[in-house]
Parts: structure tokens; sequence; C-alpha cells
């Protein structure tokens, strides 16, 4: 999926977003629970930067858990990004936040963050070596040992065992309240749209990216979640 249509469909979706996927939010906050943990030891003053916001879940969770830290909000999708400053708006965190309305490329590169997230965003660049570039874009944004948590969706595709987890990720979707039309979008993008690749595979991709070895500190179904730390030695331009 190109860009230009990657950006309509979540334009698109934008006002039903969140009632839509409000039945997975158990994974969610198991997700966020985990992030807080790897995010422990940052600075009291940490700036963090949030790749592909889109309505602000994990950052209205980071603004709620630490109230000395500032977030930069990066979003393609202008419809997404508007709730999340809705949102940042009516629960008063407005002036601990900057909005990026584009793609991370656009971002000045000044290595200023000490963390970022990224979830639920890679796995949109189908080619291996477009999604080492955009990992490094973001590496390019954090200090030296700044700490990276993403979250994709990854198996092997090939693996026998692939179709059994498929699945069950479907039952779960539905069990959650997922719409049956979303589902068997969803199915088609996953063998279209999506790059689901095995674990290994995606950290290897971050690793060479300018990341220390990816460490998994999450997996719910077809999501996994690994954190790293930002080389000290990366060249930036």
């Amino acid at each position: 999926m190109r860009n230009e249509e990657l950006k309509a469909l979540f334009d698109q979706q934008a006002a039903s977003y969140d009632k839509q996927w409000a039945g997975m939010a158990p994974i969610r906050d198991a997700l966020y629970t985990l992030l807080d943990a790897v995010f422990a030891d940052l600075p009291e003053n940490a700036r963090i930067l949030c790749v592909g916001v889109g309505t602000g879940a994990e950052l209205t969770h980071l603004v709620k858990q630490n109230p000395g830290w500032h977030f930069t909000a990066v979003d393609p999708s202008d419809a997404m990004l508007d709730i999340c400053r809705q949102k940042s708006v009516q629960e008063g965190f407005l002036s601990r936040c900057s909005f990026h309305h584009g793609y991370l490329d656009a971002l000045p590169a000044e290595p200023d963050h000490d963390g970022a997230t990224c979830f639920l965003v890679s796995q949109f660049l189908l080619e291996p070596q477009a999604r080492i570039t955009f990992f490094h874009e973001i590496a390019r944004r954090l200090k030296p040992g700044g700490i990276l948590a993403n979250a994709d969706l990854a198996a092997d595709t090939e693996s026998p065992a692939y179709e059994a987890l498929l699945r069950n990720w479907m039952t779960l979707m539905s069990s959650a309240g997922v719409q049956p039309e979303m589902l068997v979008r969803a199915r088609a993008a996953y063998a279209r749209d999506v790059a689901i690749l095995p674990t290994q595979q995606v950290a290897g991709l971050i690793e060479s990216a300018g990341f220390e070895a990816p460490v998994q500190f999450f997996q719910a179904g077809l999501m996994h979640g690994w954190f790293c730390p930002r080389k000290a030695d990366i060249v930036l331009s």
C-alpha cells in the first residue's frame, strides 16, 4: 500500500478508530504496562518521540505516568493527529506536546529524544531496506543510548503454525467486538499490505538501523514488542 493510500485509509477511520478497537484494550494495556518498565530509567524530564502516534493512546498513557516528560507526536494522518491534539486539550497536557503532521523524515533530525515509541507502524513498509531506513530515521532523533520501544505484527508466514495463529488472532479480534467487515479487510491486508516477518528478521532490521540487539519484551498473538538502545557510534547523516 502506497503512502497516500495508507494515509487516506487512516484519515477515513480516524473518527471511529478508538471505538472500533476498544475491545482490544486488554492487549494494549498489557503492552503499556510493560512499556513503563522499559522506560523506567529515563530521566524525569525525558523527551519522547511517538512515531505514528495515531489518536494518541500510548502518548496519553505515558503523559499520565510521567508528569515531567515532553512529547513529539508524529503522524501523516491529519485526522488522526487532530484527535490526538483534541485529547491533549481535553485532558490538559497540550503544553507538553508538539505535533508534527507528516512523515518522520520531514521532522528535524536532532538527536534530542530520550525514548521513542513506534507501535504497529513499520509493518506497513513492505521492502526491508525501507524498513531499515525508517528505523534509522528514528535513531537519528534519539540521543546515544536512547531507547526505542517498537511493536509490530510478526510471524513466520511459511510455517504450518501461521494459519493457526492467524485464525486465533481473528477469533480474538471478533470476540473483542471488531466488526466482520474489518476482519475481512484485515485478513486481506495481512496478505498484501503488511510485512509480517519472522520475529528474528524484524529484530535484525532494527539492529541494522543503528540499535543494539533488540530484546523482545512483549507478545500477544501476532503482536510482538521489542526494546533496544540506540548505538553511540552510528552515522547520523
